[in-house]
């Protein structure tokens, strides 16, 4: 049995809705019927005003960014444990991240560390619902509004989590989805910003497209950047907003049920939970190796790997990347909790075409091999 990491849910509906715009020629991001479609529909399930679709999650963060008026030399606070898009879409514009220290028990940002970052030349903070489990925002927001610092949620893997009864995204000035072939609503490739903002939306919609003008489209009014999500893409996304519900809860039991096969190796293992006033909606089912399991990351991925089981390494930190630590932008040491989990965790199989029996395989295989190196 070989069980991948992920395998997205492609249905009826998506081929369905694919055909018709292929038979209407309708395969571009300038026409078609399925792209205002699928942000009016995105909007409505995260609880927002607007929503901008765009090529996918990195170009999401970028156009936020500029929308809400980051500049060069602005710092941007970001959650240190992330992929690194997070922090790529800041260096874009010649801004300059500054990564924050994360909370052990949900792998989002310390508020306490980030306020020990602020300075004079913050302009934005940018939180990380990391695996599917919400930033805790009050204090974060509460921050932010006493430094007048913009928010941008990066939901790449959060796609209907909540925090307090708030849908991530709807929740700072903009939040930023991606849909990848392996996140929780998927259409390929594909991004999308969401905002209350009439302003941030419409300034975000015309950057996206070029910049095109409004009376003379070829006097072009920024400049912009080509970064449409095609109608190909949105009619797959359709598809995918008719069971976006189910696909959330999808999640949500292969969660419950690794915990369940899992909970007896807590002294072993530190699970993903979810706190009393959150939904997590596990992106991917990720685990931190404890005690002397720590050092034995790269044989217990071996050995699953052997059983035909597809892992992956948790991400590893900006504060810890060689490509920013030779430019003299970060230390290894200004994070010290990511650090911790940089090179001691992974994730089992989550997608959610897994069926029953490869989820009982993962598990039997996985607490095998938990007990012959205990």
């Amino acid at each position: 049995m070989i069980i991948p990491v992920s395998r997205p849910n492609i249905g009826s509906a998506e081929i369905e809705f694919v055909m018709e715009a292929l038979h209407a020629n309708a395969i571009s991001g300038v026409f078609g019927s399925f792209l205002d479609r699928f942000e009016s529909e995105f909007a409505a399930f995260c609880g927002t005003r607007y929503a901008i679709s765009c090529s996918n999650g990195t170009t999401a963060l970028h156009l936020a960014l500029v929308a809400a008026g980051v500049k060069k030399g602005d710092e941007v606070l970001v959650s240190t444990l992330t992929n690194m898009a997070s922090f790529f879409a800041v260096l874009y514009l010649g801004a300059k991240p500054v990564p924050v220290d994360i909370l052990l028990s949900t792998l989002t940002m310390d508020p306490a560390d980030l306020e020990r970052k602020i300075t004079k030349r913050s302009r934005a903070v940018m939180v990380v619902h990391l695996f599917g489990h919400p930033t805790d925002m009050d204090p974060v927001c509460e921050l932010a509004n006493g430094h007048n610092l913009i928010v941008v949620e990066d939901c790449a893997e959060a796609h209907g989590a909540t925090y307090k009864d708030k849908i991530v995204g709807s929740i700072g000035n903009a939040g930023c989805f991606s849909f990848f072939a392996n996140k929780i609503l998927t259409t390929g490739e594909g991004g999308m910003v969401t905002t209350n903002d009439a302003k941030l939306a419409a300034k975000a919609r015309n950057l996206k497209a070029l910049a095109f003008g409004t009376t003379n489209k070829f006097m072009h009014e920024d400049i912009g950047y080509n970064y449409r999500m095609t109608n190909l893409q949105a009619a797959i996304g359709c598809g995918q907003m008719a069971k976006a519900n189910q696909l959330v809860e999808t999640r949500r039991d292969i969660g419950r049920y690794y915990t369940s096969r899992l909970d007896a190796y807590r002294d072993h293992l530190a699970l993903p939970i979810e706190l009393p006033y959150t939904k997590n909606v596990i992106w991917m089912y990720h685990l931190v190796l404890r005690g002397a399991l720590a050092a034995r990351r790269t044989a217990i991925m071996a050995a699953l790997k052997d059983q035909g089981i597809e892992t992956r390494e948790g991400f590893i930190p900006y504060n810890l990347q060689d490509i920013f630590l030779q430019r003299g932008w970060t230390r290894k040491e200004e994070c010290p909790v990511a650090n911790t989990v940089a090179y001691t965790s992974f994730y089992l199989p989550t997608g959610p075409a897994m069926t029953a029996e490869e989820l009982d395989y993962v598990a039997t295989k996985f607490t095998l091999i938990l007990d012959s190196m205990i």
